[in-house]
């Protein structure tokens, strides 16, 4: 499950977590991403704060993990990339790609993406305003996973508009963003 996470939201944790136990998988691997060259975000962070935020959100939990891979890899990112490199590192994995419905909408503008789907697979989630039906493509599935209508740009703005978002965030993200005055 891949993104900026700019920053990490409890949206995200509960989408993971929950698709972790639905979907039969192992883990949940949340991969930060160094940029979506389809999502231009006009308020980076520096992908270390990112990554520490992600690490911070993520300490404790079971069967989630966060990764940087995609750090590492040439940019501009591609999800493929990134798909390779791990079944590389890792082959005795099996890896399957989380998206939101919103990018599954625009899921034919991504790099390479029958090869994603025939060596990889998809798992989609409902996000709210992208409704679709159940795939025809049988190495695409949806799970019909509740939806949760908060974004990290809905978080980044209020943050800078000077609205508690404690409830929104892992306390310890909470408390990294306003230790490093982040988004104001």
């Amino acid at each position: 499950m891949g993104g900026s996470f700019n920053p990490v939201h409890t949206g995200h944790l509960m989408v993971a977590n929950y698709l972790r136990q639905v979907a039969g998988l192992d883990e949940v691997w949340l991969s930060l991403s160094p940029a979506n060259p389809l999502k231009p975000d006009a308020h980076p962070v520096d992908d270390a704060q990112r990554l520490e935020m992600l690490t911070t959100a993520l300490a404790g939990s079971t069967g989630l993990r966060a990764i940087d891979t995609e750090l590492s890899l040439p940019r501009p990112s591609y999800t493929l990339r990134l798909l390779e490199t791990l079944s590389s590192q890792y082959p005795d994995y099996h890896f399957k790609l989380i998206i939101g419905s919103d990018n599954w909408q625009l899921f034919d503008r991504w790099r390479d993406p029958e090869t994603i789907l025939d060596k990889y697979g998809v798992i989609i989630y409902p996000r709210p305003g992208y409704d679709i039906d159940e795939p025809s493509d049988s190495r695409a599935q949806l799970v019909k996973a509740p939806t949760v209508d908060i974004s990290s740009t809905f978080i980044r703005d209020s943050i800078a508009r000077g609205i508690d978002m404690n409830y929104f965030l892992p306390l310890s993200v909470y408390n990294y963003i306003k230790q490093h005055n982040l988004y104001i």
